[in-house]
């Protein structure tokens, strides 16, 4: 995973402590606005065939499978928060700019971003935009949302909930269905997902509720996480010991979120030392950029955090435990699609190992998977060496 460019798409994993989202009663605040109603829709590209391969190329993605020009519109839209109540959250809808009327829908997960403008309906050089023009470009339509707290959302990003990591996209693709709709085009009820980093833990959430059949017109169709993180226990303990690259941004995000959505710690200063227990929390609030943050912050856990905290960590207790546990658990089901993995043997942010961590759970269920190794390149550069091979995979499946 790696803090870098002008968007962060490195991500931590998400799991889920449910399988379902809150109940009626829980949500019974945002039952008087419909879930998935669009609020507002702003076109933001208008790109030729020609352009989007540029676009493409200058991201360093291969552009050969596209067809069509491609029409992307930011669009806001009605969802709920972590505590079931009614918000808004934004997100990126592409369209193909071509005459089939019927297109197949792919939910694009995107990876870790700490800075709310960094997101595909904000940054037009971001590789989540270029990959969701790469989705359209080949003729599917492309729901890429920012999830809360991101984008034009208001609030804080809810980084690794569990409940909101699967009703922010869902209510994602219900606005899509409704932008679609109005630009006379219909989507085929079954959704291709698709996701890198965090979005690959995020891509077999989305799957599993959808397969579940909770939604009345959404159903599963495809699933092709890349390079996600699904052994997020395994991954906060090199954390914790200071094994990966920048470990203490990675885990402190993680921390501070989850706190906010789920009580992990109580006041700063049981966690992170002095002085970094009066800013941490500040920084992570969605308006600072990962440089500043890499640079208030020391990069290593055991300046940053508490010795009694990283030891909890290593040895997770009460509520910290409980989520790790569910986060652990994305690939702990069995997908009735065939699961496309993609990772890289030459990643050294999220180890390969975490695909193989997804296979061997996937395999216990009897599940259809299959794993490709992107080769010797590093945790970027693997989205990009992958998503040719994704779009392949879903236009397949296109009816």
């Amino acid at each position: 995973m790696t803090f870098s460019r002008t968007i962060v798409t490195a991500g931590l994993a998400l799991g889920c402590f449910v399988t379902t989202f809150p109940t009626a009663a829980a949500t019974a605040d945002a039952q008087t606005v419909a879930r998935g109603a669009v609020v507002s829709s702003t076109l933001v590209e208008k790109l030729d065939k020609d352009q989007v391969a540029e676009r493409l190329k200058a991201t360093g993605i291969d552009a050969a499978q596209v067809k069509y020009g491609v029409r992307a519109y930011r669009v806001v839209y009605r969802t709920v928060d972590a505590k079931g109540r009614s918000t808004t959250a934004s997100q990126l809808v592409a369209l193909p700019h071509n005459t089939r009327r019927n297109l197949q829908v792919v939910s694009w997960l995107h990876g870790t971003t700490v800075y709310r403008g960094d997101v595909a309906s904000v940054n037009a050089k971001s590789t989540d935009r270029a990959s969701a023009l790469l989705f359209a470009g080949a003729g599917h339509a492309v729901s890429a949302p920012d999830y809360l707290g991101l984008g034009t959302g208001p609030g804080h990003h809810t980084y690794g909930d569990p409940r909101t990591t699967v009703s922010a996209p869902v209510d994602a693709l219900r606005a899509t269905r409704t932008v679609a709709k109005g630009h006379q085009r219909r989507l085929d009820p079954r959704v291709l997902v698709s996701g890198f980093s965090q979005g690959g833990p995020a891509t077999m959430m989305v799957g599993r509720f959808l397969q579940q059949g909770q939604d009345p017109y959404f159903k599963l169709g495809g699933l092709a996480p890349i390079a996600g993180p699904f052994n997020l226990s395994s991954f906060e303990a090199a954390a914790a010991d200071d094994k990966i690259r920048m470990s203490s941004l990675y885990l402190a995000y993680f921390i501070v979120s989850a706190d906010r959505y789920t009580d992990i710690y109580g006041t700063p200063s049981k966690v992170f030392r002095a002085p970094y227990d009066k800013q941490v929390e500040k920084l992570f609030d969605g308006n600072h950029q990962a440089a500043e943050i890499a640079q208030a912050l020391p990069p290593e856990s055991a300046k940053l955090f508490t010795a009694q905290f990283l030891d909890r960590v290593r040895k997770p207790t009460g509520n910290l435990k409980k989520l790790l546990t569910a986060l652990d658990s994305t690939c702990n089901w069995k997908p009735e699609v065939p699961v496309r993995l993609h990772h890289a043997k030459g990643d050294v942010d999220v180890a390969y190992d975490n695909a193989l961590y997804c296979q061997s759970q996937l395999r216990s269920h009897g599940a259809t998977q299959t794993l490709t190794d992107a080769g010797d390149v590093d945790h970027n550069q693997t989205v990009r060496k992958a998503l040719p091979l994704v779009v392949a995979g879903f236009t397949r499946n296109r009816a």
